[in-house]
């Protein structure tokens, strides 16, 4: 069985309140092209066990979406290791130019009227 995070609402607490405004079908798309795009990278595919899929497991698509982005991005980290020359390298992609892309992303999708 692939980890899906079921330990995540005993880890930080099951507050159900500040999730994401999408509908389910919204968030079994994003499920499905970040497995996508994990495929690309991993050795392995994620099981097809979302939502009306052959193994499906039972969780929302929402908790794929936590999971399998955890997954993606530790895909993105070992690409950087295998690409980069040196250790500094690493940092600098892995650290320095993520938290740049991070904020841009963040600043691009900032609600005006968020706070």
């Amino acid at each position: 069985m692939h980890d899906h995070g079921d330990d995540f609402g005993a880890w930080c607490g099951d507050t159900g309140s500040a999730t994401a405004h999408r509908t389910e079908e919204e968030w079994l798309d994003v499920a499905r092209y970040v497995r996508h795009a994990a495929n690309k990278l991993l050795p392995h595919p994620l099981p097809l066990c979302l939502p009306g899929e052959p193994q499906e497991c039972g969780r929302a698509a929402q908790q794929h979406v936590l999971a399998w982005g955890a997954v993606l991005k530790a895909a993105a980290q070992h690409v950087i290791e295998g690409a980069s020359q040196t250790p500094a390298h690493v940092l600098y992609a892995g650290q320095t130019l993520y938290q740049r892309s991070l904020a841009e992303m963040r600043e691009r999708t900032a609600s005006p009227n968020r706070f």
